[in-house]
Order: C-alpha cells, then sequence, then structure tokens
C-alpha cells in the first residue's frame, strides 16, 4: 500500500506522445515543467516517425523510476504499443500510467494495460 510520502511530491504530468498532444497538455504554461539546472529535464518527450524506440524508452525509464516529481505519465497508445512489454510490465502506483488517444489514432480499449488489469481482477 503507498503512503502520502509515496505521493506527496509528485505534482507533475508527464506526456509521451505527438506534437499534438504535447501541445495539448505539457506545453501548457501550468503543466511543463522543466528540472533545474544542471539536468533541465522536460517533463514530456515530442514523438514522430523519425524517434527511435529506445529514446521512448530512455523517457519512460525516466519518468517512472527517476523523476519523483512525476504523478501522473500521459502516453499516446500508439506509442505505448512500441513499448508494449515496459508498459505491460509497469507495476507501480505512482506515477500513474494513462494510455490516450492521438488525433489520427483511435483508441483502442482492448490494448489498454490498466483497463486490462481491471477486467482480470473482475474476472472478465
Amino acid at each position: 500500500m503507498a503512503s502520502q510520502a509515496d505521493y506527496r511530491d509528485r505534482q507533475f504530468l508527464a506526456v509521451i506522445g505527438d506534437e499534438a498532444s504535447n501541445l495539448t497538455y505539457a506545453t501548457r504554461p501550468a503543466l511543463g515543467h522543466v528540472t533545474a539546472p544542471p539536468d533541465n529535464q522536460k517533463n514530456f518527450l515530442v514523438v514522430d516517425a523519425k524517434t527511435d524506440t529506445a529514446s521512448i524508452e530512455a523517457a519512460f525509464e525516466r519518468f517512472t523510476t527517476e523523476r519523483k516529481d512525476i504523478g501522473i505519465v500521459l502516453i499516446n497508445q500508439h506509442i505505448a504499443d512500441r513499448i508494449r512489454n515496459r508498459v505491460d510490465t509497469y507495476t507501480q502506483a505512482f506515477p500513474t500510467i494513462l494510455e490516450i488517444p492521438s488525433k489520427d489514432h483511435p483508441y483502442d480499449p482492448e490494448k489498454d494495460s490498466v483497463l486490462r488489469r481491471v477486467r482480470r481482477l473482475f474476472g472478465e
């Protein structure tokens, strides 16, 4: 069970998504965040056709393991598919991983790792 200390400092969203999703969430002044120097780490990764899978995995690792100020990681579902094993095997309560649709890729609830876990809990 998670304690209050586990989530007290988790005040930011992180986004791993296409440009439209990042413009919607992470780059808004109230949501976008860059850590203090010398790191200057952003809380978002803009993924396009040229982004390699290793970069997506590195961002996922950074947001879920290294950054203790991230409470929710939003990831476009079609991008989560590229690192599906990492997303599906992630079991920590914080940060929470939410798969979201993108403008060009519809949401498929059958692929969503959280919904699949919930269905297993309820025997569906």
